[in-house]
């Protein structure tokens, strides 16, 4: 096989983003992926023209403008705006916490009114230093909000009860006391009207990919093949897990052709109750605001991971963090190396500073 400038490991958003930015400097880029499809976890299928998130739902948003302004190259966005439902056994709530919200639980009109009775509601549980996830919040929101509406979906979300969970998961819960469903502040939100699949091949263009490949197979075989790797797999797994291994949370998704052109009027609707096994529903039409005559849903369950499970959340806690923090200095010794994106960084990262990151690494590259 012929030699490459850079060998870009994981056709995700990251390595697509430095395989663009790095031909366009004229350098030659070979991108490897194990799974068989580019795009990583915000890969999109169509399916009798609806595009399927197969991974969960991706909805792109951004303050960043350049950002913002990179993407217009490789897609067109629509103009969907994140608006969340809450389902609470038979009650139906606005998300984030709003005043929709706030009105459909206690009949109140006023900001006024909401912020007397969360404020009343904190004030009567008297908790001074929240000793877990579960007084963290209610310190945050009182106790209506937090039954209905955190505790559940947070217990599933991490596999634990919420008094088990450390505070500093939740450094804050959103209240805004205004009546607006619109889940994200930034300026800039959409989703690419022909999927996230289609946006990933643009900004990979002519740059050869092969997938099915696993790296460190691929690496042995070919040894030479590369002056650099671009790695974006797991940062504990490229050093043989020799300090450890870091921790995730994985989910698993059940997805669901209906007979039926809109089975429940939203794109996410989130089942708050621990009762209920899955997180959420996602039907994928509302994103691209849909007029096919059937529909395709996915049911969204949290899991524990093991290793060769699928990684998805990070688990930033202390023990993790610190265990990162040793793969770090092991990275600091491996010139050739540049690691990124959320495995290779071990965090947690919105699409945009996915983008961001992936041009910072470009700057200090070619700087």
């Amino acid at each position: 096989m012929r030699k490459y400038d850079y060998l870009i490991v994981g056709a995700g958003l990251f390595g697509a983003v430095f395989a663009h930015e790095a031909g366009k400097r004229g350098k030659k880029c070979l991108v490897i992926e194990k799974r068989s499809h580019i795009a990583g976890n915000i890969y999109t299928e169509d399916q009798k023209g609806i595009q399927v998130h197969k991974y969960g739902a991706h909805i792109f948003h951004t303050s960043n403008e350049e950002v913002w302004q990179y993407v217009q190259q490789f897609a067109e966005f629509n103009h969907y705006v994140n608006s969340p439902i809450a389902v609470y056994k038979d009650e139906l709530y606005n998300m984030p916490f709003n005043m929709n919200t706030f009105s459909k639980m206690w009949g109140v009109r006023t900001p006024a009114e909401a912020q007397e009775k969360i404020r009343s509601q904190i004030a009567d549980l008297n908790i001074r230093e929240p000793k877990n996830l579960e007084e963290q919040a209610l310190s945050l929101v009182g106790r209506d909000v937090y039954e209905k509406l955190v505790k559940g979906y947070t217990e599933k979300q991490w596999g634990r009860d919420c008094k088990d969970l450390p505070a500093f998961i939740i450094r804050r819960l959103p209240l805004r006391f205004i009546y607006d469903n619109n889940y994200f502040n930034d300026p800039h939100q959409g989703i690419p009207k022909d999927g996230y699949t289609a946006m990933v091949q643009n900004m990979l263009g002519d740059t050869p990919v092969l997938l099915n490949t696993d790296f460190f197979e691929f690496q042995k075989a070919n040894p030479d093949i590369a002056e650099k790797t671009v790695f974006t797999g797991m940062i504990d797994e490229y050093f043989g897990y020799e300090k450890g291994v870091l921790e995730y949370r994985s989910l698993r998704f059940e997805e669901e052709h209906l007979d039926c052109p809109n089975f429940q009027g939203n794109a996410v609707v989130n089942y708050t109750e621990r009762e209920v096994p899955y997180t959420r529903i996602i039907e994928h039409k509302h994103f691209t605001f849909g007029q096919q005559p059937d529909t395709v849903i996915t049911r969204e369950y949290p899991k524990e991971w093991k290793k060769g499970d699928e990684p998805y959340y990070p688990i930033n806690d202390d023990k993790n963090t610190a265990l990162y923090q040793e793969y770090e200095k092991l990275a600091a010794q491996q010139p050739n190396v540049i690691f990124g994106g959320r495995l290779g960084l071990y965090r947690y990262f919105d699409m945009d500073k996915v983008i961001a990151a992936a041009l910072d690494a470009v700057r200090k590259e070619f700087a």
